[in-house]
C-alpha cells in the first residue's frame, strides 16, 4: 500500500499505519531513523493532522515508533520474542546473536516466608538464597531478575562470581542442578521508581512481570521473579485446533 484509498472501509489512520509499517519493514526507514513530520504526512497522503496523529500514535503504542520531545518521532528497534520455554537469559541472548550481561545488585539468604514456602513446597523458614541482577543485551538494560534458590541445593552460591554469567550454567556446572521442567506466569505491570531507574525507562512505563519455577527431578530448585521492558519484548506462540474427538 502506497496511497490512501478514500473509498476503503479501512479507516484512513489504519491505512497510514500500514504504509508506515511497509516503510519500516522494507528498511526504507531503518532503526532510529526519523519518520516524516505530521505536516509532510498530511501533504503526502491528503490527510488531516488528527488522522495522521492517530495513525502515528497507534504505532507508538505498539512499540514500532518512539517519540523524542522537541526532536520528532523515530523508528524503534524490533521487539524480542519472550521465550516460552525453559531457557536461561544468557542462552536466549546468545541464540539471537546478542552479548548477554549481568550486573549484580544484591545477594542475601532469607528464611522462606509463606509465599516462598508454597512456591518451593518447603516448610516456612527454610533458607533461600536471593540473587538480584540487572540483565543486559549488548549493553542495553533488558530485565531485572530476582532469582530464589534453595540454599540446601547450592550452599555457597552467594560466594561465587555471578556477574556476566548464566545462573543456570553455574547451578549446573557447580551443583549438578539440571532443570528438566518448569512453569511460567506472565503479567502486565508498570515500572516503579527503582525499576525505571535500572531499566532506563520512564516511571510508569509498561513492563512484563514474569514468574518462573524451574524443577529438577520433580523438586522446585529455583524461582525467578523478573521485570522485563515491554518496549523491548513481545510474546508470541503458535496456535492450533485441538483434534476432533471420535
Amino acid at each position: 500500500m502506497t496511497t490512501i484509498d478514500p473509498n476503503s472501509p479501512v479507516p484512513k489512520y489504519f491505512q497510514l499505519r500500514a504504509i508506515l509499517l511497509d516503510l519500516i519493514d522494507g528498511a526504507e526507514l531503518p532503526v532510529d531513523a526519523p519518520i516524516p513530520s505530521e505536516r509532510e504526512l498530511c501533504g503526502r497522503y491528503g490527510l488531516s493532522r488528527m488522522t495522521v496523529r492517530q495513525g502515528v500514535d497507534q504505532l507508538v503504542t505498539e512499540g514500532r515508533l518512539y517519540r523524542v520531545p522537541g526532536k520528532g518521532t523515530f523508528v524503534a528497534r524490533p521487539k524480542l520474542e519472550m521465550p516460552l520455554r525453559l531457557v536461561s537469559f544468557t542462552e536466549d541472548m546468545l541464540a539471537r546473536g546478542l552479548r548477554p550481561g549481568a550486573v549484580d545488585l544484591s545477594r542475601r539468604t532469607v528464611p522462606a516466608d509463606g509465599w516462598l514456602a508454597r512456591m518451593f513446597d518447603v516448610a516456612p523458614g527454610t533458607p533461600v538464597h536471593v540473587v538480584e541482577r540487572l540483565r543486559t543485551a549488548g549493553g542495553e538494560p533488558m530485565a531485572l531478575e530476582r532469582a530464589h534458590v534453595l540454599a540446601s541445593l547450592a550452599p555457597d552460591l552467594l560466594d561465587r562470581r555471578l556477574a556476566d554469567r548464566s545462573l543456570y550454567g553455574v547451578l549446573e556446572a557447580v551443583y549438578g542442578l539440571v532443570f528438566d521442567a518448569g512453569d511460567q506466569t506472565i503479567d502486565a505491570g508498570l515500572a516503579d521508581t527503582a525499576e525505571a531507574r535500572h531499566l532506563q525507562i520512564a516511571k510508569g512505563s509498561a513492563v512484563l512481570l514474569l514468574r518462573r519455577r524451574s524443577f529438577t527431578n520433580g523438586v522446585c530448585a529455583e524461582l525467578g521473579v523478573s521485570t522485563y521492558r515491554a518496549d523491548r519484548y513481545q510474546i508470541h506462540t503458535a496456535l492450533g485446533n485441538p483434534p476432533s474427538l471420535p
